[in-house]
C-alpha cells in the first residue's frame, strides 16, 4: 500500500468559513462544525463570490464561487490585503475531518475519502491532484466536473470539491457549487439549475427572491457567518459592494451581527486552533471598513 500522502487538506472557505461563528455551526447547534489545525488569511483572484447554492442546513442560499475568466483557473495568493481579489480563509484540516467535511458540503463523504486515496496511490496532495484534472479540462468548470464523474463514477448535485492554486506552490481545494450548467453528470441535477440559480445574488436580491421559499431569518444568519470574516480582517467587502443594504434589511443584520460579534473572537481560536500570539501574527484582527461601515 502506498503511503498516506494527505494526512492534512488544505481548504479555502469563503462563505461560512470565513468565521469561527459560522465554521462552529454555533447558529445550528454545532451539528456539522468543522476545527481545522491551522488558519491564515488569503486573497483569492479570478473570482467572484455571491448567494446562489440552496443549503442543505436550511431553506436559504448559501455562497458560491465563480471565475471571472472562464479560461483561467481560479488562484490565491497567501497573506494580501483582498487587493484585486477577494478575502477568504486558507484552512489546514487533519485528515480525521475529511468525512464531517464532505458531509457539511453535501458531497459523499465515501467518495471524498476514494478521492483522497486515489491521490495517496498517485503520491500527490489531494490540491495537486485534482489540479492535474483541471489542467487536462482547460479550467472549464463542466468540463472538470465531468472528468471528476469518470474517474468517481460519482458526482454531487450540492458542491464539489476543486483545485485552487497558490502562489506559493501550494494546491488547496474549495468547494465549489454543482454548476447551473450541469453537475458533470446528466443524470444529476444541481440544485443551482434545480431552483433556476442562474447567476449570483447579494443578500438584497435572495431576500426578494419569489421562486424560492425562502426562510429570511436563517439567510440574514447565514450571512452573518460570512461578514464575521470581516473581523480578522480579512476583505469582505464585495458582499456588500453592489446593492448597500438599507432598511429592515439593514437593521436585521446589524442586530444579528451585535449579537454574535462579541464571541467572534474567542470562536474563531476555537475552530482554527490558534492561540492569542500566532492569530495576532497572522491577522490584523481590525474590523475591515465594510463591516465597521454596517454599524454606523
Amino acid at each position: 500500500m502506498p503511503s498516506e500522502m494527505n494526512q492534512t487538506l488544505l481548504v479555502i472557505g469563503y462563505g461560512s468559513l470565513l468565521s469561527g461563528y459560522g465554521m462552529l455551526a454555533h447558529r445550528r447547534g454545532g451539528g456539522s462544525k468543522l476545527v481545522a489545525s491551522h488558519a491564515f488569511p488569503v486573497t483569492v483572484r479570478n473570482a467572484r463570490r455571491g448567494l446562489a447554492k440552496p443549503s442543505s442546513h436550511g431553506n436559504y442560499l448559501a455562497m458560491d464561487l465563480e471565475p471571472i475568466d472562464p479560461n483561467q483557473p481560479i488562484v490565491a495568493e497567501a497573506g494580501g490585503d483582498g487587493q484585486n481579489g477577494i478575502g477568504a480563509l486558507g484552512l489546514i484540516f487533519d485528515r480525521r475531518w475529511a468525512e464531517r467535511l464532505a458531509r457539511r458540503e453535501e458531497y459523499d463523504p465515501a467518495r471524498f475519502l476514494q478521492l483522497i486515496d486515489l491521490a495517496d496511490r498517485a503520491r500527490k496532495p489531494l490540491g495537486e491532484f485534482l489540479l492535474q484534472i483541471a489542467e487536462r479540462a482547460r479550467f472549464n468548470l463542466l468540463a472538470y466536473r465531468c472528468a471528476l464523474r469518470e474517474l468517481l463514477n460519482y458526482t454531487s448535485h450540492g458542491y464539489i470539491f476543486h483545485p485552487i492554486p497558490l502562489s506559493d506552490g501550494r494546491v488547496a481545494i474549495a468547494a465549489i457549487g454543482s454548476g447551473f450548467d450541469g453537475s458533470g453528470d446528466p443524470a444529476v441535477r444541481s440544485k443551482r439549475s434545480e431552483f433556476g440559480m442562474d447567476r449570483l445574488l447579494c443578500l438584497s436580491e435572495a431576500l426578494n427572491l419569489k421562486t424560492f421559499r425562502l426562510d429570511h431569518e436563517g439567510q440574514v444568519g447565514y450571512f452573518v457567518e460570512c461578514l464575521l470574516g470581516g473581523m480578522h480582517g480579512l476583505a469582505i467587502g464585495d458582499l456588500v459592494a453592489d446593492k448597500p443594504l438599507e432598511g429592515d434589511t439593514l437593521r436585521r443584520l446589524t442586530r444579528r451581527l451585535a449579537e454574535v460579534a462579541p464571541i467572534e473572537r474567542e470562536l474563531f481560536l476555537q475552530a482554527t486552533s490558534l492561540d492569542e500570539q500566532t492569530y495576532r501574527k497572522h491577522f490584523s484582527g481590525a474590523p475591515r471598513a465594510a463591516l465597521q461601515a454596517l454599524f454606523e
